[in-house]
């Protein structure tokens, strides 16, 4: 008889489904059938069962955190049960050590981490029977009953054990040891510091260090007024205007060269020099990895990249996609071969009806989707044959599934032809631009966009033709800084991080390694950056803390700081999962390096000057929210907290809360509460049960609310 050991419940659940089971408490039994001649006992873990003993429970003069016991280097890593999964530890483990199981077949998600967490509980089960490996990228029950009938070696999956152990040993001694490190030597040299914990990360840091840097240019970004000179013309019974351009610059900094310019050309004879229009095609675009797919859903929908991996996990294990936590943006002919099939299926669903059965060309020689050299462990994130009823999907599975879906759809159609179109006119020698824009065949775009904007026309003029410059106007602007990242954006920052490198062989490194993190760990890095109190999501956009800036400043031009370290890290990590690099010499190599890191931050702390630049008044702040209840003046939006905007004159220091029971108060509400005494239902607060309710004042001076009930 065989155990089959799964990561998680619904994932053991679909590896049962195509077969007659029951399900017995605690694991399912598996009845005899071609696939399991003896049948099988499937039991699942509940991610890892098991954790790093923390120092202290190593040694206990570990407990106190000192930089005489730092370095902490252990001679071997000991591993313990996690408390809260000692139950599903013993679960898994009575199925292993069942007499009648003869092999175990280790079914976890396929990937470096599946492999670590299913094997790990094997091994600590004190249990030695022959293993071989499940590899199964979609969760259908005709993929799962093929992949069992192609188990692989447990030896050629073995690496991804070393790769996964070794990524956990060193993670373990960069950021125990840095941690302790940065966190002491930031105390003893910041006043008020109190005991804030500077956790550091080799993803994580240089995660955060993006942040700062964006912030930093906003912050140090000095708004400068521009002027643009734009001409009417009136030529052949055609009015249109152009924009003064030259070299494609438009911009004049000094308002009186700008103002000469119109006064030159105000009245005067123009000359049409050049009609241009050109053809360009936008192909569809490419199918979704998973940082892609995360990017979109946070603009779109605003969903944090955290919740579109949950959202596409649970579809996954529904059977509806594929495995979601991939890089790439490619399939295999194999795959690629099912399209076909899954689009007659989608043609049947009702939003995808017209669009699925008319399509109009296979992807099965483009390489922009089909490429076996582009597809690693794993391809795309996909539509199954399996098809939901999407009234059974959450309203969140089917947005999800509704961009899997269509980007699949989108790539059977061909391009979008837009025509550009340009007309230079010239005053004397200076060149006016009017640019222009046309859809002529709309090709994917409807499967993704249900509307257009409007076609930007230009007059039918010709080359030769003369006119006259009816106005000439100047246009005042101002200069914009950088905006902060969202967090879609800085998934995308986070993997592109290679990409503009000065350093080239070192951006060749981040490319080969898909930049900092990996597809499945950098939703969980920012969603750590923020429990962290290093970030916070101010207006669905990323805000460093104080204490970001401090530990930013003082990891400066440290390979904490750098994606170097990360890179080269994940570079020697794909070597071991590859089996090309041995994990003890890679293990070395990081315990020398913590000790290097705690030897550095120990002698730069000794030029450490910590100052935490203030933050520029946003451009909300000077809109009143409403009249102050103590003082009268008006009150401002101030980031985290509506306040009175006297508090620098008069010390009034009323503010009101942002976010109560995690559902944040937005200004409208805000404003309703200090004009009416009363906001809007605000739905969604999260008690014991999640309810509605008003929030009315309870003391309003001092900006104190409760609940008013429906």
């Amino acid at each position: 008889m065989q155990a089959i050991i799964a990561e998680k419940a619904s994932q053991a659940q679909a590896l049962a489904d195509p077969f007659r089971h029951v399900k017995k408490g605690s694991h399912i039994e598996i009845a005899p059938c071609e696939t399991f001649r003896d049948g099988a006992l499937l039991a699942w873990c509940s991610g890892h069962l098991f954790e790093i003993v923390p120092p202290h429970e190593m040694d206990p003069k570990l407990k106190r955190w000192q930089l005489e016991t730092l370095p902490m280097i252990p001679e071997t890593f000991k591993y313990k049960v996690i408390p809260s999964k000692t139950s599903r530890f013993k679960a898994v483990k009575e199925i292993i050590k069942n007499p009648a199981v003869t092999e175990i077949i280790a079914a976890g998600d396929p990937a470096r981490e599946g492999e670590l967490i299913v094997q790990l509980v094997v091994r600590m089960s004190g249990i030695n029977k022959p293993m071989r490996r499940l590899w199964v990228s979609s969760l259908t029950p005709k993929a799962v009953e093929q992949a069992f009938l192609n188990l692989r070696p447990i030896e050629d999956t073995m690496p991804l054990y070393h790769e996964a152990m070794a990524r956990s040993y060193a993670d373990w001694l960069i950021g125990m040891n840095a941690s302790r490190a940065y966190t002491l030597l930031i105390q003893s040299k910041t006043k008020g510091a109190g005991r804030d914990v500077y956790a550091v990360g080799r993803v994580q840091t240089p995660t955060l260090a993006l942040v700062v840097k964006r912030e930093k240019e906003i912050l140090e970004f000095v708004q400068k007024p521009y002027y643009e000179v734009v001409a009417t013309f009136q030529l052949d019974g055609a009015t249109y205007d152009g924009k003064y351009t030259k070299e494609k610059e438009t911009r004049f900094f000094e308002k009186e060269k700008a103002e000469a310019l119109r006064e030159e050309c105000q009245g005067k004879e123009a000359e049409v020099v050049k009609v241009k229009t050109e053809n360009k095609q936008v192909p569809p675009p490419s199918f979704h990895s998973l940082s892609t797919l995360q990017a979109f859903a946070n603009k779109r929908f605003h969903f944090s990249p955290k919740k579109t991996l949950e959202i596409t996990q649970a579809l996954y294990e529904k059977s509806y996609v594929t495995y979601p936590r991939t890089d790439s943006n490619h399939v295999n002919p194999e795959e690629a071969a099912a399209f076909p099939e899954i689009l007659a299926k989608l043609s049947r669903l009702a939003p995808y009806e017209k669009w699925a059965a008319e399509t109009t060309r296979s992807v099965m020689t483009d390489k922009r989707y089909v490429d076996s050299k582009k597809v690693s462990d794993h391809y795309a994130i996909i539509p199954t044959e399996k098809m939901p009823s999407l009234h059974s999907l959450s309203g969140d599975e089917q947005k999800i599934y509704d961009v899997i879906a269509r980007s699949l759809i989108a790539a059977h159609y061909g391009p979008a032809v837009f025509a550009h179109s340009s007309i230079q006119t010239d005053i004397g020698p200076h060149p006016f631009l009017t640019t222009g824009k046309r859809l002529l065949q709309p090709g994917w775009r409807p499967v993704l966009f249900e509307s257009e904007k409007e076609d930007v026309l230009l007059p039918n003029v010709t080359e030769g033709r003369v006119g006259t410059a009816e106005e000439v106007k100047l246009v005042e602007g101002k200069t914009v800084p950088p905006s902060r990242y969202t967090e879609g954006e800085l998934i995308t920052a986070m993997k592109n991080v290679g990409y503009g490198m000065e350093d080239k062989e070192l951006g060749q490194v981040l490319k080969s390694v898909s930049g900092l993190g990996e597809e499945s760990t950098r939703s969980n890095i920012l969603e750590r950056l923020k429990q962290l109190d290093y970030m916070t999501i101010e207006q669905k956009r990323v805000a460093p803390t104080a204490k970001a800036f401090i530990l930013i400043d003082a990891v400066e031009n440290t390979l904490l700081a750098s994606p170097e370290l990360t890179g080269r890290w994940e570079q020697r990590l794909k070597e071991i999962g590859r089996g090309e690099a041995p994990a003890n010499v890679f293990i070395e190599q990081s315990k020398r390096l913590a000790e290097k890191i705690v030897q550095d931050a120990v002698q730069h702390s000794e030029r450490w000057s910590f100052t935490v630049p203030v933050k520029k008044q946003a451009a909300q702040d000077s809109q009143p929210i409403g009249p102050c209840p103590k003082c009268g003046n008006p009150v401002v939006d101030k980031g985290k907290f509506y306040g009175c905007s006297a508090y620098q004159s008069s010390k009034c220091d009323f503010t009101l809360t942002k976010k109560m029971l995690g559902k944040p108060i937005s200004a409208t509400n805000a404003k309703k509460l200090l004009s009416q005494g009363k906001t809007n239902i605000i739905k969604g607060f999260k008690g014991k049960k999640p309810f509605d309710a008003r929030l009315v004042w309870k003391n309003q001076k001092d900006g104190t609310v409760q609940f008013e009930f429906k």
